[in-house]
């Protein structure tokens, strides 16, 4: 997985790129889950964890970019 620190340097398009991605595996994951595949079920929180914070990281730069376009 990717540290804050580098999903901070990412611009908004490779972010969005990447929770598409997250939103796949976790897709997967679920799928592994019905058909008996996966034992390791903290995969999920850990992948819905990611997911969020690349999310929350998306909104702060939208929200730094109207900001600093209505000033």
């Amino acid at each position: 997985m990717i540290s804050k620190e580098e999903l901070k340097k990412m611009d908004v398009a490779s972010l969005k790129s990447e929770a598409l991605l997250l939103k796949k595996e976790l897709f997967n994951l679920k799928l592994g889950k019905l058909t008996g595949q996966v034992k390791d079920t903290s995969q999920f929180s850990k992948l819905r964890r990611n997911i969020a914070q690349i999310l929350t990281i998306i909104e702060q730069k939208q929200h730094v970019t109207t900001t600093s376009i209505k000033k």
